[in-house]
């Protein structure tokens, strides 16, 4: 009997680490990491339990049918997202990391923006219609 519960508990103690180490590596390891620019399309806070800034960046460049230039992203940060609520239809560039999973609480997107790097006026207004 000493032998089955040592060989239950060295197996329960394998899968608990195993679990822990996926569950580390899914949703807290950063996979990858950059800067993305482009127009700030919409930013939004949204979600039923847990509010998240979720938000959409149209970036400029060759468009194809296959590849959408839609960067959809989340922020965790209020002054990250201060910033973005307030230069809504600008051109900006952003700091990016990418998770494997999602998280509820740290927003819908595997991509989280943690700062931004530059808010600029887009460069095309020759077909903007102003309010009167």
């Amino acid at each position: 009997m000493a032998g089955r519960f040592k060989v239950k508990t060295i197996i329960f103690w394998v899968l608990l680490i195993g679990l822990i180490i996926f569950v580390y590596v899914r949703y807290f390891w950063v996979f990858a990491e950059g800067t993305k620019g482009g127009l700030l399309n919409t930013f939004q806070k949204k979600g039923y339990v847990w509010k998240t800034y979720e938000g959409k960046l149209i970036q400029s460049g060759f468009r194809a049918n296959v590849q959408s230039n839609e960067f959809e992203f989340s922020v965790v940060s209020e002054s990250v997202a201060k910033v973005l609520l307030e230069n809504s239809g600008m051109n900006v560039q952003v700091h990016y990391k990418t998770y494997l999973g999602a998280l509820p609480w740290r927003g819908w997107q595997k991509q989280i923006v943690d700062s931004v790097y530059e808010v600029r006026n887009p460069t095309n207004l020759e077909n903007v219609i102003s309010p009167q």
